[in-house]
């Protein structure tokens, strides 16, 4: 069958990249476990906001996956490239104006946002923020650059680069957090470490070295991609309203998302710093959890995408249906393994008994739902968005987010004390609502509909 040939074979290193991608994560949280919990929480609050913005991106490039997808399917090379780099500036352009206002206004929005935090963990936070927040546009380049690639088919470029950069990371971060002393009897020296400055650093030069790789690649080029001509560069309003078409609702969607993920943290936060060093750690277990699903959800969108480019809107269906079952199993197959596991992993991260035990509990039921109903959830929806139906999936999870995980979520955990538990019960119940809402839009066929590109693209400029 060769929809289960070609998910194999773009599946492999995007699987493989997003577990370096989740493993330079969880290494910086369990290092910075260590060194206590005001840290790991400041840590996860801080990553609770980059992460809204880093999902922005990611979000947003997917409308230069698709278009590329597209082009690449009716083997319209040029008009790839062309959309290629007009995701590649615009997508920058707005990273940069992010990391200014973000800059600009980072104490009163941490204010707001956390302002009844513990005073250790604020004076770790505002540290943490204030490194990273330089790295936003590179992490957009990334976004953009690993997008293009994979709508070209190139899966295997963007895991080499993340891999790389996982290991500058890990390195780095462990260097810069704990220090290195050597001492014998010719001679000593020593580097003290920084903590959470120092994980801060580590991670933002490690993603300032992955976009300078990336780049690079697109630089050097292949058959389908080359970068070429940057100097006589200008913006074309077609392309854009191609890309934008997609990435637009995608980005909103992320941004509607992460800022109801960043509302139920608040809620965590008031409830101490225990749950929310507990809540923090179980959240980067389950992010090891979801690497099969986040792998098929980056590899649906290209293939559907092609098949949509060719007009072959069969094979587009089949090739959802296909991956939907494909990683419900690979979840399951996960989950079988991280549930007696539990104690063991959360207890890299803390040695705290209390924060241990919440942590074990949220994981272990986490392990429970996920092969349920997370594929439905977030991979189907992403095929949706590779055959251009992107409205209707911002519009469903915006919808899902906010009615079932904020507001059952703080029915059930503030107002009715289920704690930590009611939130993540909260969003349990938005992934049953949501991934039924698109299982019956797949079954309607009015994705089939949807037009990313034009025949003919004009190339007006603005």
């Amino acid at each position: 069958m060769r929809i289960r040939k070609d998910v194999i074979e773009l599946s492999i290193p995007v699987l493989t990249e997003q577990v370096f991608l989740v493993l330079m994560g969880v290494v910086n949280t369990m290092m910075a476990g260590n060194i206590g919990k005001e840290a790991v929480s400041a840590i996860g609050m801080v990553d609770s906001i980059n992460n809204i913005f880093i999902a922005f991106f990611t979000s947003a490039a997917v409308g230069a996956t698709v278009v590329v997808a597209h082009y690449i399917g009716q083997m319209k090379v040029k008009e790839a490239n062309e959309s290629a780099k007009q995701a590649l500036f615009s997508i920058l352009g707005l990273s940069l104006l992010i990391a200014l206002l973000m800059y600009i206004f980072r104490y009163p929005i941490i204010k707001f946002l956390y302002g009844s935090a513990d005073p250790l963990v604020m004076e770790n936070l505002n540290v943490y923020l204030n490194i990273t927040l330089s790295t936003y546009p590179f992490m957009a380049i990334t976004s953009v650059a690993n997008g293009v690639l994979r709508g070209t088919g190139d899966t295997k470029t963007p895991m080499k680069v993340t891999m790389l950069m996982n290991v500058v990371n890990i390195v780095l971060s462990y260097l810069l957090i704990y220090g290195i002393s050597f001492d014998n009897s010719y001679y000593s020296f020593s580097i003290p470490g920084f903590g959470v400055a120092g994980a801060a650093i580590g991670i933002s030069i490690a993603r300032i070295f992955g976009s300078v790789l990336i780049l690079l690649a697109l630089w050097k080029g292949s058959h389908l991609i080359h970068f070429t001509d940057i100097r006589s560069f200008r913006f074309k309003k077609d392309y854009l309203k191609s890309i934008f078409g997609i990435g637009l609702p995608a980005g909103f969607e992320s941004l509607m998302f992460n800022g109801g993920r960043l509302i139920t943290q608040i809620f965590i936060v008031g409830m101490g710093t225990a749950v929310t060093a507990s809540n923090y750690i179980a959240n980067s277990i389950s992010s090891i959890v979801y690497v099969p699903g986040n792998a098929f959800s980056i590899v649906i969108v290209t293939m559907v995408g092609h098949s949509m480019g060719k007009k072959n809107i069969d094979e587009a269906e089949d090739t959802m249906l296909y991956i939907l079952k494909f990683s419900s199993i690979c979840l399951l197959a996960v989950c079988a393994v991280i549930f007696p596991l539990a104690r063991t992993l959360v207890s890299m991260y803390s040695k705290e008994p209390a924060v241990i035990d919440l942590a074990v509990d949220i994981v272990r039921l986490l392990a429970v739902v996920v092969p349920l109903f997370w594929s439905a959830a977030f991979v189907l929806p992403a095929g949706l968005r590779g055959a251009g139906d992107a409205k209707y999936t911002m519009l469903t999870s915006m919808g899902g987010m906010w009615l079932c995980r904020i507001v059952l979520g703080y029915i059930l955990g503030i107002h009715l004390g289920l704690g930590v538990q009611g939130i993540w019960i909260g969003m349990y119940v938005d992934w049953v609502v949501r991934g039924c809402m698109y299982l019956f839009r797949l079954r309607s066929g009015k994705w089939k509909l949807k037009t990313v590109i034009q025949s003919d693209v004009e190339s007006e400029a603005v």
